[in-house]
């Protein structure tokens, strides 16, 4: 191995798993590259000269030289990447980006959309078990304006070609335990456990991905911006060199990664903080109910008194929402005009927040008998999912373009 071809691997990205739009773009060039086709690989070394020679073929019939294919190789002992290095002279249309300090299919793949520059991305097996022939058909789906094209087994024309009953079991038992879990993102598609996909780079622009274990397209619909979707049928091929790399870890990883999704797209850890800040608007509330109101401070009507506690409750409540709720949404909308829409949107969402409040305390409490202040617990709490849903999607919307 030559220092000239070491120097060819390309530098492997660092930091958070975020798709950004394109990059170092060679303006000089006349072809706009149109597909990034990453290989994530793992000693594949006797399988990466026939899937190059496979892929190139097909691509030079269809978008000559406005492809590119990225080897993302996690350091194999058989010296995978070494080989991808000795075709890049072949076929110049290869990268190769050899990672020594991350592991894992999922990461690889995103590793090599990062420096990607295609406006289509999408992934492949090494091992032939995708059959490079059916990527044409995804690229037509594409073409005709699909989001994401899926290489699916369970729609016409797939299968799998030598699957026990346990396998079949395990992969159907595992789709089941998803659209359980996450029926919106798994409900999308037939066959949510492929690995074999193409994606619009448009539809995951500013995600962070946060994938665990191999089922990579899990993550890429529960994230991104994806609205048109196209499946192709595919008969998945039994491996014919090295080794399966399907083990019981990879199941864990699949259940583990489901429910962190879960988690994440209910936003917990914003809803917490929403909760927090609630919380000291209480406290904002009391206080100044008390200063204004009792007899032995401002003694104001206690009607004007609540007006003007409960505006500057909310006043707080907001200024701390956009500063930490919702400050990764805030950023992207400066400016005073905006921050005023948003105080403005705040302020209504809270007052349809108090009447709801008001409705829910008195059906709790004159219909099902409760106590007066486990009825206004109960009430709290559903407005405060109310105003919290309310202000994600009014208040703080990440979709709006200043």
């Amino acid at each position: 191995m030559s220092l000239n071809n070491i120097e060819s691997l390309s530098p492997v990205p660092s930091g958070s798993l975020e798709i950004l739009e394109i990059r170092n773009i060679d303006n000089n060039s006349e072809e706009k590259i149109k597909l990034s086709l990453v290989i994530p690989t793992y000693n594949e070394s006797k399988n990466i000269p026939t899937i190059i020679q496979k892929l190139t073929q097909l691509l030079d019939s269809r978008i000559p030289q406005q492809y590119e294919l990225i080897i993302v190789d996690d350091n194999s002992p058989d010296k995978t990447w070494e080989v991808a290095l000795d075709l890049m002279p072949i076929y110049p249309q290869l990268r190769v980006m050899r990672r020594t300090e991350e592991k894992g299919l999922s990461t690889a793949v995103i590793r090599g959309w990062q420096v990607a520059k295609g406006e289509v991305i999408g992934v492949i097996d090494a091992d032939l078990q995708h059959p490079p022939e059916t990527l044409l058909n995804l690229w037509e789906k594409i073409e005709q304006g699909a989001d994401l094209a899926i290489g699916s087994r369970h729609v016409e024309g797939g299968g799998v070609s030598d699957w026990s009953a346990t396998r079949r079991f395990l992969s159907r038992g595992a789709q089941t335990l998803g659209l359980v879990i996450l029926p919106g993102v798994i409900g999308r598609i037939s066959d949510p456990m492929s690995g074999y996909f193409l994606v619009r780079r448009r539809c995951l622009f500013g995600c962070t991905l946060s994938p665990l274990g191999y089922k990579i397209l899990i993550e890429v619909l529960g994230r991104g911006k994806i609205g048109l979707i196209g499946e192709v049928g595919y008969i998945f091929q039994e491996r014919q060199e090295g080794e399966s790399k399907v083990t019981k870890q990879q199941y864990i990883d699949y259940i583990r990664h489901l429910i962190r999704l879960r988690l994440s797209l209910w936003q917990i850890n914003r809803f917490i903080r929403f909760g927090v800040v609630g919380l000291s608007g209480v406290f904002v509330d009391m206080t100044f109910l008390y200063l204004l109101s009792d007899p032995s401070t401002l003694a104001l009507p206690l009607t004007r008194s609540k007006i003007i506690a409960a505006e500057l409750a909310i006043i707080n409540n907001f200024l701390w929402n956009d500063a930490w709720t919702f400050k990764d949404i805030s950023q992207k909308q400066p400016g005073k005009r905006q921050k005023i829409k948003r105080f403005i949107k705040f302020n209504l969402v809270c007052l349809a927040g108090l009447i709801l409040n008001v409705l829910l305390l008195n059906f709790f409490f004159n219909v099902f008998g409760l106590n007066r202040y486990l009825a206004n617990l109960l009430a709290i709490a559903f407005v405060t999912i109310w105003n919290y849903w309310l202000n994600l999607k009014l208040s703080w919307r990440s979709t709006e373009i200043n």
